[in-house]
């Protein structure tokens, strides 16, 4: 069943918050009756800042062990087909006698034209289309408890999210018995798989093969109270156009057999490798604390290996920046050691430099922000050009990469390709991997996290203004330019908080998935400050790592860390729809004039006509009415901070609250305001256009020229590059 999370039922509405935004709110508002109690008030606010202080989670080492899979597994690489056996064993979590089980077949999605991803799709993900008569599948041949009972005729296929009787993604077993509460069953699987051309994240190019998502997998049995749950059950989505995955954490153990010229990648630890007589090789990988498995085998990998060294690649001043930053011990925040593999396409030798340097990049930044990367092994994939479907995905300690053989040359040579797509998919480690989001229902919490986080550490590597790239005539594309360009005032239709397959269109699923949800975390750090926002999103990872959070508990992680009541906040830029977009719609200037008419002076009554006014006026200095007026041309309204100018150079802060839809101030001074501005700082980053965000009394003629400077430099190198 889907589970549609707003707040209090429904968005908008607001809740006294966290037990720490409650009591800093009491305090802020002087509560107290009793006239002796005054002086002791500082002393009464700082002990209820104490007590409602964020407690520090430690770090976890290991997830609750739901489940056990012991695969054994056949590629045919001619026939790109898999034949496997796997030993599974699910421990119940709950205080439930759970009656059946859920299992995801999501290689059905390609099976034929009538699976719910297909309709959606239309056989297209991202740019790659699949060609025709390309078909993909799975069959469970063989169900049957361990040693005992045949359960393969109780096997019904389930469509839970749109009732399709023709999508084979989810299927249901009804057991002879069911699992007592908090006991466990341990089931025999045998399945048969044909792998599409890859389009869609899994499948094969040539001998190119990428197999993800490619056995029978259990679903996330959810007590009551887990997630918002009223009462215990199956949470088992069927597989959408663009919905990604959930599911429990456990062990894997995985024997992949394949031909023995080709090399091989797979998540975990390799334990074991050997040859057959028939011409092919086993390679068997282990690891624990996951909760998906990926592997990839190609003749063409040039496999490049190289170590993430923590006592080098991190060095004192490293340590001693994220200290201050986060308020913790250095010895807290030191990382482990990480074995790099990476599997290149030959086109793409001369990069292998680039993808290992973003890898080390990424396991240590988000490592000193979020927790040290506890896996062994960290496994770079390159698929080749006609495999791009299966380019920028993640799986648990192994990533696919992306690239071009035009990256790293000519006026290419600084757009860092490689390096965004490696430091991307390996902060889904972090949010998909490590804090187990239920990417079907509430995507933002993984692609959103990872894109604001992926922004962050290029920044931090290659500069905050030329973080994705740097290219002729003096273009650069900063951390989050990109996530700016897809914003505007028409992005206003969908809510970020919305089931993958529940979005208007796919490029809304992109935007309120991925920049949307960076530029909202952008705006909290404008809104709380860097270091608040750092020691929140570090504790909410940590209380949330080998955990499944929804959004309610990162918005109390961040009242906790904050002690501010951000529930207007959250409650329209992520469980409404609308854009945020301030503007200064008007400045205009009135001398104000002595008065006219019957006044009131000196306790009488006097008639002030014209010419006595006049008179009035020349032998005053008269004052300046500055008039602006303010708008909010979007339905989101956050404070605003607005800067006047006035014409003798000085400044002045104000705060627009924003609570109503304009405003109009009226400013009376001797000096005229020549010029206002909106966010003057730019922390406000979900702003949708910035060009109605300043107002001047007269034109500045010089970002006029600048621009028309710039235009010439380009057309002048456009026409260089044709030959005119």
């Amino acid at each position: 069943m889907v589970q549609l999370n707003t707040r209090n039922g429904r968005p908008g509405l607001r809740r006294e918050g966290s037990l720490r935004a409650r009591l800093l709110r009491i305090s802020a508002a002087r509560c107290y009756p009793c006239p002796a109690l005054r002086p002791l008030r500082p002393a009464l606010a700082l002990a209820l800042l104490l007590l409602a202080a964020p407690v520090v989670a430690a770090l976890p080492e290991h997830a609750e062990r739901v489940v056990d899979y012991d695969i054994e597994v056949r590629l045919d690489a001619d026939k790109h087909e898999l034949t496997g056996t796997q030993r599974l064993t699910w421990r119940n979590p709950s205080d439930d006698a759970v009656p059946d089980l859920w299992f995801h077949l999501y290689l059905n999605a390609f099976r034929n034209s009538e699976s719910t991803f297909f309709r959606e799709s239309g056989g297209q993900l991202r740019s790659d289309r699949t060609m025709q008569d390309n078909w993909g599948w799975i069959d469970v041949t063989a169900l049957r408890l361990a040693g005992g009972a045949d359960l393969l005729p109780a096997m019904t296929f389930e469509a839970p999210d749109d009732g399709n009787p023709e999508d084979r993604t989810v299927a249901r077993v009804v057991l002879p018995e069911p699992v007592a509460p908090r006991g466990e069953i341990t089931l025999e699987v045998e399945f048969h798989a044909v792998l599409p051309r890859v389009y869609a994240r899994t499948g094969h190019a040539g001998d190119f093969h990428m197999i993800g998502q490619w056995f029978p997998k259990l679903g996330v049995y959810e007590p009551a109270g887990m997630r918002g749950r009223e009462t215990g059950g199956w949470n088992c989505h069927q597989f959408h156009a663009h919905s990604e995955f959930y599911a429990d954490y456990g062990h894997y153990r995985v024997a992949m057999t394949a031909p023995a010229d080709f090399v091989h990648g797979a998540t975990g630890r390799r334990i074991e490798a050997r040859d057959n007589p028939d011409g092919t090789r086993t390679w068997v990988h282990e690891q624990e604390d996951v909760h998906d498995f990926a592997w990839t085998v190609d003749p063409r990998y040039v496999e490049v290996v190289d170590r993430f060294v923590a006592a080098s690649d991190v060095t004192a001043a490293d340590l001693a920046a994220a200290a201050a930053l986060l308020g913790r011990p250095a010895e807290e925040l030191r990382l482990s050691d990480v074995e790099i593999r990476l599997l290149l396409q030959p086109e793409h030798r001369a990069q292998a430099d680039r993808h290992l340097a973003a890898a080390k990049l990424a396991l240590r930044w988000y490592g000193l922000a979020y927790g040290r990367y506890p896996y062994p092994t960290l496994t770079i994939v390159d698929p080749p050009a006609h495999a791009g479907g299966a380019a920028g995905m993640e799986y648990p300690t192994l990533i696919t990469a992306g690239t071009s053989i035009a990256v790293g040359r000519g006026p290419l040579a600084r757009v860092r390709l490689p390096e965004i797509v490696t430091v991307h998919e390996f902060g889904h480690q972090y949010w998909y991997g490590l804090v187990g989001s239920n990417e079907f229902e509430e995507s933002w919490l993984d692609e959103g996290f990872t894109t604001y986080s992926t922004e962050r550490a290029l920044a931090a590597g290659y500069g905050e203004a030329t973080a994705n790239a740097e290219l002729p005539g003096g273009l650069r594309v900063g951390a989050f330019d990109m996530a700016r360009m897809q914003n505007g005032p028409g992005q206003r239709f969908d809510r970020i908080r919305t089931p993958s397959w529940g979005f208007s269109r796919s490029s809304a699923y992109g935007f309120n998935s991925y920049g949307r949800p960076a530029l909202v975390l952008r705006t909290l750090d404008g809104l709380l400050g860097e270091a608040t926002m750092a020691r929140a999103l570090r504790t909410y990872h940590e209380r949330w790592r080998f955990r499944h959070p929804r959004s309610e508990d990162f918005y109390a992680v961040v009242e906790e860390v904050s002690g501010r009541d951000l529930d207007d906040f959250f409650a329209q830029v992520v469980e409404g729809p609308g854009v945020f977009d301030p503007a200064v719609v008007r400045l205009r200037h009135e001398e104000v004039r002595s008065p006219r008419g019957r006044i009131e002076r000196g306790g009488g009554v006097t008639t002030v006509d014209e010419a006595m006014a006049r008179l009035e006026d020349d032998a005053a200095e008269l004052e300046v009415r500055s008039i602006v007026e303010l708008r909010h041309l979007g339905e989101v309204r956050l404070p605003v901070e607005v800067e006047l100018r006035y014409d003798d150079d000085t400044t002045e802060r104000r705060t627009w609250e924003g609570e109503a839809r304009w405003a109009r101030w009226e400013i009376v001074d001797a000096r005229r305001v020549v010029e206002v501005t909106l966010d003057p700082e730019r922390k406000l980053a979900l702003d949708a256009s910035r060009l109605n965000n300043a107002r001047r009394e007269e034109p500045d003629r010089r970002a006029a020229a600048l621009w028309s400077l710039r235009l010439l430099a380009w057309t002048q190198r456009l026409m260089g590059m044709v030959g005119l």
